[in-house]
């Protein structure tokens, strides 16, 4: 399956960043869980408005 030890860790590897960072997942509305951890919050957003306005 995999040429030596090493190569399944290389692989294995790839495989789970692809997935934790790349791959779009359906529970998080099709996003990659990268791109739905760095999206801008509402709440955040809601806070900082108030702040200026203030």
């Amino acid at each position: 399956l995999f040429p030596s030890l090493a190569a399944a860790r290389r692989i294995i590897e790839a495989w789970r960043t692809d997935y934790n960072t790349v791959r779009p997942h359906s529970s998080l509305g099709g996003m990659a869980p990268a791109e739905f951890t760095n999206r801008p919050r509402q709440g955040h957003m809601d806070t900082e408005a108030k702040l200026s306005a203030a």
